[in-house]
């Protein structure tokens, strides 16, 4: 049981940054980003190149990689949402699918299809208190859990983060008091494109590297985030925690490939008792 709970606190964790970056930008941008899972794929890749055609240590080549995912997320909101951005949230949908299919065709091409993994030695399992613990679920655990704290910190009490809360609200009357939505936007993509690479990094140590990987998150990255409430960005992390912790537990009785589906009816039987997720409030478009 211990086990099990350890192994969903950290799957959770993983699915929380990009749970994290999805709740950003629709409380800001007011759009589900369904390339999410395409940007988590990129960013991996990123990582993987910075690591073994660079030749960078890996901490080094997620600094590398990470950057260069945050920019190239900026540059997609330049080219293709920003003259968009006055069109309705299907139009903005429908275009983060194209982008979604772009990136991922784009590194099925550069990279292929055959799985990969980073440069990392190889190391044995550690045994701590009954459990059974691999070198790549503590660095998933801590380098998730400073990624959501800093994220945190900044949201919560920084001029950065209020700047980002009133454009959430209120676009309008946030330019009234001298906040830039286009500077708030253009770091919300910057801080998504990090979290989503920073993820695909921590699920490519615990796995391999492919192309489809991203797209195997979509449905819990966006279940974790309704369930958290999307209207409070930070909800997100207990939303994903949840689902992680559900998805595990559910292996006691039913064959691990039933998880997910698990994870997902404790996501509808939750909705039914509160709409806005666990921590949020009701959407009122102004």
């Amino acid at each position: 049981m211990m086990q099990l709970l350890f192994n969903g606190l950290v799957s959770g964790m993983l699915v929380a940054l990009p749970a994290l970056a999805l709740a950003l930008t629709f409380s800001v941008l007011r759009f589900a980003n369904f390339s999410i899972g395409a940007m988590l794929t990129v960013g991996a890749y990123l990582i993987y190149w910075c690591n073994t055609a660079l030749g960078l240590s890996l901490p080094w080549a997620a600094v590398v990689g990470t950057g260069l995912a945050a920019l190239l997320a900026a540059a997609i909101d330049f080219v293709v949402y920003r003259p968009l951005r006055d069109r309705s949230t299907i139009t903005l949908l429908v275009a983060s699918m194209g982008v979604s299919f772009v990136l991922e065709n784009a590194v099925s091409f550069l990279a292929g299809n055959t799985p990969v993994g980073y440069a990392v030695d190889v190391a044995r399992p550690l045994r701590w208190a009954g459990l059974r613990v691999n070198h790549e679920q503590l660095l998933g655990a801590a380098v998730s859990l400073a990624s959501l704290l800093l994220i945190g910190l900044i949201f919560g009490y920084t001029r950065l983060g209020r700047a980002m809360r009133a454009v959430a609200d209120n676009p309008s009357l946030a330019a009234t008091r001298g906040v830039s939505r286009q500077r708030v936007v253009t770091i919300t993509w910057l801080l998504s494109g990090a979290l989503a690479a920073i993820a695909g990094m921590l699920i490519g140590l615990d796995t391999t590297l492919d192309p489809q990987m991203g797209w195997n998150y979509v449905l819990p990255v966006f279940a974790a985030a309704i369930l958290g409430g999307l209207t409070h960005p930070l909800a997100a992390i207990p939303g994903a925690l949840v689902m992680g912790v559900f998805a595990e537990l559910a292996t006691l009785v039913l064959p691990p490939h039933y998880r997910t589906l698990v994870a997902f009816g404790v996501l509808s039987l939750l909705l039914v008792v509160r709409p806005s997720g666990l921590l949020g409030s009701k959407w009122v478009q102004k």
